[in-house]
């Protein structure tokens, strides 16, 4: 992939994800400042390589599976090449509510519930042997799930999320499972970001959100391996 449909791609995945509507050429035309033709070709070429499809018999693309994976990919690179990453409103709220909260529960509690707010998704976390979740409403809220069969999937997805995570015992700092990558819900159409932390319940708790494919995974990520680091300095304090 050249260096310009690399960032036509990350273009698409950031502006699908803000407007929920396929990304035309004529859009990514004036944000690169060259043709529509010459959008068109980059975009056929991704669409050839599999990063991009056409939903409809518009000129609209949107990001695959195998897009969004490149994208995220990318994200942590860079986020390895650039330790001193400035830290966010977002993040700097997360923090404040999780050192205020008390109580090891309720400490997770407050930093699952301040995700929902800043990230519209549903926020989950384990707190001893359960599995507490907040923000369902925003979860079933999104334009992809207005579909009675996508909600069952969905809904399948959340309840079996719990036995998975048990089983899964994740030992990455931060997993993020796109669509397909999904080990449960494959057909559901959502992403699961997750970061691992010690907290006084297990050293294999969890913490995350569950959100539609099209969502901000630059924001997502960060707020959400942020999280997974206050809560164990929080809790170990």
């Amino acid at each position: 992939m050249t260096e310009r449909q690399q960032k036509i791609l990350s273009a698409i995945v950031e502006q699908y994800a803000e407007v929920a509507s396929p990304v035309g050429s004529n859009l990514m035309a004036k944000v690169f400042n060259v043709s529509s033709a010459t959008i068109r070709a980059e975009m056929a070429e991704l669409e050839r390589m599999g990063y991009i499809t056409q939903p409809h018999t518009s000129a609209g693309r949107i990001p695959t599976d195998k897009g969004y994976r490149f994208y995220v990919n990318h994200l942590n690179e860079a986020a390895a090449d650039n330790i001193n990453e400035t830290i966010g409103r977002g993040e700097r709220a997360l923090s404040v509510r999780v050192h205020q909260a008390g109580a090891p529960e309720r400490t997770i509690r407050n930093a699952v519930d301040t995700l929902v707010e800043l990230t519209h998704n549903l926020g989950l976390a384990t707190i001893s042997n359960q599995l507490y979740m907040s923000g369902l409403s925003n979860l079933f809220g999104q334009p992809e799930f207005i579909h009675p069969v996508q909600v069952q999937q969905v809904a399948s997805l959340l309840d079996n999320l719990e036995p998975w995570l048990r089983e899964a015992a994740l030992n990455e700092p931060l997993s993020v499972y796109i669509g397909q990558e999904n080990p449960i819900g494959r057909s559901a159409g959502c992403s699961l970001i997750i970061s691992r932390f010690r907290s006084p319940f297990s050293d294999h708790s969890y913490i995350g959100t569950l959100g539609p494919t099209r969502q901000s995974y630059r924001q997502v990520m960060n707020l959400v391996a942020r999280a997974g680091r206050e809560l164990e300095e929080a809790l170990y304090a």
